[in-house]
């Protein structure tokens, strides 16, 4: 057996461990967590830690609907379709494969015009979410403020976790939280071992109940609360605190609740949690179906036009820059904006869920991208917006 092989029959083996025998395992196990961080992973490896992150750590199961939303079907042609970019033209195909895509979606009008598997995958493969985990964080908190469960944005984030009253997040309130504005110092470097991204992997590596919210509550301040933009995975473990706090319930129940079985996704997803029966990883860990990814977009496109489990208005300041210390900021509540009119869901690795109102398009993705951190050949944003433009035209 060659190097390569041997080292993927061991992770095949070690993820058929149950998730906490995983968790708990060898710090050969807790490696391949590092790599994928580290983005050190040979791709069949990535691929097959990508279908399996129920493995790394405790999951809570987030339960879908016995009757599934429904989309329609209508076939829409790419053949004449492709994107100039600094004078190189890339069509589907060149897209798929460049920024090794695992699956996309396109859903106009509730109608699904475009599906693609690669890399192995079919329509029933679950995926990873990274930070798409973070989008659906915040819209939790939509709902929260909706059902009266949390009474304000600028309630101080004590008020609904009384574990960091004393520390840094004293005077933050839950706005700053989604914004990413709280002022606390952090750096999200996920390859460097020692930033403070991979530190709170580390935590969550240890598997200690509370430990988590203790790392976060000792970090240090670097500015006044709403006065910087600072991008930070912790943030959204907070935001996950709220929820619990303020619910009365997990993050998962909430998110089956309001989203997965109320709105009607397919398949039960799972989602990291920072220790077995813990609190759910706020900012990443979501296992999920493709065609749930573009429910999860269907969902919030609906409620941008007709808004019922979120407060009015509710997608569209998620979606739009912030004014951040005297400075426009390009980003919402944990979702990205993306011009003219649409935003996104976005995970490191290639996850997207893209939604175009213009156009009443929903576009998503999940990739295999070998880095974290700004490795895409072929733009994504730029491509979604031509596809969404190009479909909607072709479809009406």
């Amino acid at each position: 057996m060659t190097p390569t092989l041997l080292h993927t029959s061991l992770i095949a083996g070690a993820l058929a461990l149950s998730p906490q025998a995983f968790a708990q395992s060898s710090e050969q196990s807790q490696e391949e967590v590092r790599k994928l961080y580290s983005g050190r992973m040979m791709p069949d490896e990535q691929v097959e830690l990508s279908r399996h992150i129920d493995r790394l750590f405790p999951t809570r199961t987030v339960e879908a609907a016995a009757e599934p939303h429904r989309f329609g079907e209508r076939e829409a042609s790419l053949e004449n379709f492709s994107l100039t970019r600094d004078g190189v033209t890339y069509d589907i195909h060149d897209f798929m494969a460049l920024n090794r895509v695992s699956g996309l979606i396109a859903v106009h009008d509730n109608d699904v015009v475009f599906e693609q598997y690669a890399l192995g995958n079919t329509a029933d493969t679950p995926w990873m979410s990274m930070s798409i985990a973070k989008s659906i964080s915040s819209t939790l908190i939509g709902a929260a403020l909706n059902d009266g469960h949390i009474e304000s944005l600028d309630d101080a984030v004590t008020r609904y976790v009384p574990a960091l009253e004393g520390s840094v997040y004293d005077d933050v309130s839950v706005e700053q939280i989604l914004l990413m504005a709280s002022g606390v110092a952090w750096d999200e470097t996920y390859a460097d071992p020692a930033s403070d991204r991979r530190r709170m992997l580390e935590v969550q590596l240890a598997q200690k109940p509370g430990a988590l919210l203790d790392f976060m509550g000792s970090l240090e301040r670097a500015a006044e609360p709403g006065t910087v933009w600072n991008y930070s995975t912790g943030e959204t473990q907070i935001l996950s605190a709220i929820i619990n706090g303020a619910v009365g319930k997990s993050a998962a129940e909430y998110l089956s609740e309001k989203i997965w079985a109320g709105f009607g996704m397919e398949t039960d997803a799972k989602w990291w949690l920072d220790s077995e029966e813990g609190q759910e990883i706020g900012g990443s860990g979501l296992l999920i179906t493709l065609r749930d990814y573009a429910r999860f977009g269907q969902f919030v496109l609906q409620e941008y036009r007709t808004p019922n489990v979120l407060p009015e208005g509710w997608v569209a300041e998620s979606a739009r820059p912030h004014e951040i210390g005297g400075e426009e900021v390009e980003y919402g509540y944990s979702w990205w904006p993306e011009g003219d009119n649409a935003f996104s869901a976005v995970g490191i690795f290639g996850q997207w869920v893209f939604i175009d109102p213009d156009n009443d398009m929903v576009i998503a993705m999940t990739g295999a991208q070998p880095k974290a951190e700004a490795f895409e050949i072929v733009p994504v944003t730029q491509f979604f917006h031509a596809l969404s433009d190009h479909l909607a035209q072709g479809t009406r």
